[in-house]
């Protein structure tokens, strides 16, 4: 986003425009809404639907698109000021888009109901996800996920094994691939290169951490992060783990439900349409909480990744008036109970994380949800700080350096440590 710096200075000249709506013939508000999941459509649709029979006035078009097409629109919208009316907000870049004064500050969005609101209503994590790095607020809290694990019973059935369970360690995870590779020739765990679905619970796992309490510093060469990080990548080194080059065009989650691998990470976002697509498959697969560490270097040995999105609009919006209104019921307990209730995401909003299992009310096949709501007691926030964009997909290639061989593991480490400081120092620098 090179333009940004000068486009900052331009939009400072347009305050001055209205802010009211555009003129439509209708004499209506027409907003646009912008989404990335088709799957959760049906969820934010509804949330207009009841917003708009309160707002006859009122008219809010849902528009899906895919992730990749999101933020390529995203950022051309922004700078050419033509932003969505309202808009999700992910973690990757909420930073970014809020240093160069894109999003409306919604700190103040509740001051009328309660002083208080965000604290009462959202957790630490949801709050942080939301946050710029000013600590106010620029978006609307949505939804809360983890990741967990995701196992085939038949073949734990067929190897002798017993299904995962609370107790279950990282010994048990690899204990269990070796019986069901060579009892059924099928993989065990699928270890995937992947940040939240992947290495980084491993590392918080045994004690270590990939950015510091601050987020001014990465913490890959860290002796607990090397420890989670050597056993992550070490599973490549088993017959029962695919070898990096396989997922170039097999996804774990398609080599799972082609019954291809016994186990993979998931997050539970995507459930509710894993149900949908794969209907042959209900009743042999359900899901358990992340194994655990068994000698971490510091914790209990127990963590998963969980995120958020939030509802965001454009500082600067023509009709920023209309959408901070609509985004101020999004955050309700109302809104996100509707939320919930359509299986869009498990709703921010505490209290109403529940309302989320009923995505699961079609199908006589039950999931163990139990496993999701529990890990949140111990899940650590999502990792990114505003240089993030940056340094994401450099950090990506130089683990998949180390998978083929191309360096060892603690050059690679070594390289991701620089590359994150570096990249960080640079953006605290700019600002």
């Amino acid at each position: 986003m090179k333009k940004m710096h000068i486009i900052t200075i331009v939009f400072s000249m347009l305050l001055m425009l209205s802010m009211t709506g555009c003129g439509a013939s209708d004499g209506k508000v027409h907003l646009t809404f912008q989404i990335w999941d088709v799957y959760q459509r049906p969820g934010m649709q509804a949330m207009c639907d009841a917003y708009t029979a309160q707002h006859p006035d009122v008219v809010i078009e849902v528009q899906a698109t895919s992730w990749n097409e999101y933020w390529t629109k995203l950022e051309a919208a922004a700078e050419s000021n033509t932003l969505p009316d309202i808009f999700w907000m992910h973690t990757n870049q909420l930073l970014y888009y809020a240093d160069f004064g894109m999003l409306a500050d919604v700190t103040h969005l509740y001051d009328d109901i309660d002083p208080n609101y965000y604290e009462n209503h959202f957790s630490e994590i949801s709050r942080s996800n939301a946050s710029g790095s000013d600590g106010n607020m620029y978006g609307v809290p949505k939804d809360k996920d983890n990741g967990h694990l995701v196992y085939n019973k038949e073949m734990f059935d067929a190897a002798g094994v017993e299904y995962p369970d609370d107790d279950w360690t990282w010994d048990d995870l690899v204990s269990a691939s070796e019986k069901i590779y060579d009892t059924t020739g099928k993989y065990g765990f699928m270890a995937y290169n992947d940040d939240q679905l992947g290495y980084w619970p491993f590392v918080y796992q045994a004690g270590g951490y990939i950015l510091n309490e601050d987020k001014t510093s990465a913490g890959y060469t860290q002796p607990a992060s090397v420890k989670g990080m050597e056993f992550y990548i070490g599973m490549q080194n088993y017959d029962w783990c695919p070898a990096q080059t396989y997922f170039t065009e097999t996804s774990p989650a398609t080599a799972f439900f082609s019954e291809i691998g016994a186990m993979y990470m998931e997050g539970n976002w995507n459930l509710p349409q894993l149900m949908e697509n794969y209907p042959e498959m209900r009743g042999k697969w359900d899901i358990a909480k992340l194994p655990k560490c068994p000698d971490p270097l510091s914790g209990d040995g127990r963590a998963t990744m969980s995120n958020g999105l939030c509802y965001s609009t454009g500082a600067h919006g023509k009709q920023l008036e209309a959408a901070l209104d609509v985004i101020k019921y999004f955050g309700t307990e109302e809104a996100q109970r509707i939320q919930g209730e359509n299986g869009a995401a498990i709703p921010a909003y505490l209290g109403t994380e529940e309302t989320w299992r009923s995505a699961f009310d079609a199908y006589d096949e039950k999931l163990n949800l139990d496993v999701i709501f529990e890990q949140f007691d111990y899940a650590v926030q999502a990792v990114y700080n505003s240089a993030s964009p940056k340094w994401k997909s450099q950090v990506l290639d130089e683990l998949t350096k180390v998978y083929s061989g191309e360096q060892d593991l603690m050059t690679g480490l070594q390289n991701m440590q620089t590359i994150v400081d570096t990249e960080t120092a640079k953006k605290l620098a700019d600002n």
